[in-house]
C-alpha cells in the first residue's frame, strides 16, 4: 500500500471520526430546549434522502467502507434529529407514516436490488446540489422565524470547516493515486462524481480518467 493510499485512509478516518458526533450537540439542543423553531424538516429530509442514496450506492457496488462509512453514521444521526422535529413541531400524523414507510421500502429496495442498480448512478449526481441545497433552505428558515435558538452552533461549526475539506482531500489524494498508478479497479464512481463537481480544478483530469475506466452508461453522469 502506497503512502498516498494510507494517508487518503488516515484523512477519511479523521472524516469518520468527526462524524461520529456530528449531529449530536443538534440534538441535544433541540432536546433540551423541547423545541424545533428554526429547523426545516425538509432541510432534514433532504440531507437524509442524500445521504441513504450515496450509502445505498456504495454498498450495492461494493466498495470498501471505509470510503463511505461517515454516511451510515450521519444517517442514524438525522433519525434522531428528525424523530425530535417531528415530535416538537407536532409533525406526525398518517401522511407522516406513510412517507416513512414510502423511504424504508425505497431503500431496503435499493440495498437488495430488487430496484435495479442503474437507477442509484442517475441519482448519485444529484445527491451533492440536493445536499447544499438543504442547507440553503435551513437558513432560509431561520431567517424567515428569526429564531435560531434550536440550531446548535457546535454542529454547523463542525460541518463546514471539518468534515468537506478533509473528505475532500482524502478524494483528491486518491484521484492522485489513481493517475499516478493507472489502475483504478476498487474505486467508486461516486468519488469521480463529487471532485468533478466540487473540484473544478480536476475537471481534465476527472473527465481523462473516466473515459479510460468506466462504461458509456456510466459516462452520461459525468457529461458536462
Amino acid at each position: 500500500m502506497s503512502i498516498l493510499q494510507l494517508f487518503s485512509d488516515f484523512l477519511s478516518i479523521i472524516t469518520i471520526s468527526s462524524c461520529l458526533v456530528l449531529k449530536v450537540p443538534q440534538i441535544l439542543s433541540i432536546y433540551r430546549l423541547k423545541s424545533a423553531s428554526g429547523i426545516n424538516i425538509y432541510g432534514l429530509l433532504m440531507e437524509l434522502g442524500s445521504y441513504t442514496t450515496t450509502t445505498c450506492y456504495n454498498y450495492v457496488n461494493g466498495y470498501a467502507l471505509l470510503s463511505y462509512m461517515e454516511y451510515p453514521i450521519i444517517i442514524v444521526q438525522e433519525y434522531a434529529l428528525i424523530f425530535l422535529v417531528l415530535k416538537y413541531k407536532h409533525l406526525f400524523n398518517t401522511r407522516t407514516y406513510v412517507l416513512i414507510t414510502v423511504y424504508f421500502v425505497i431503500s431496503l429496495g435499493f440495498v437488495s436490488k430488487v430496484i435495479p442498480s442503474p437507477v442509484l448512478m442517475y441519482i448519485i449526481p444529484l445527491c451533492t446540489p440536493v445536499s447544499l441545497s438543504s442547507k440553503a433552505i435551513q437558513l432560509c428558515e431561520i431567517l424567515r422565524t428569526r429564531n435560531a435558538d434550536s440550531v446548535s452552533i457546535t454542529t454547523v461549526t463542525m460541518l463546514q470547516p471539518l468534515c468537506t475539506p478533509v473528505s475532500l482531500s482524502s478524494k483528491a489524494i486518491q484521484l492522485c493515486e489513481i493517475l499516478r498508478t493507472s489502475n483504478a479497479d476498487s474505486v467508486s464512481i461516486t468519488t469521480v462524481t463529487m471532485l468533478q463537481q466540487l473540484l473544478p480544478q480536476f475537471h481534465c483530469p476527472v473527465k481523462l480518467y473516466s473515459c479510460v475506466r468506466y462504461s458509456e452508461p456510466e459516462m452520461q453522469t459525468l457529461s458536462v
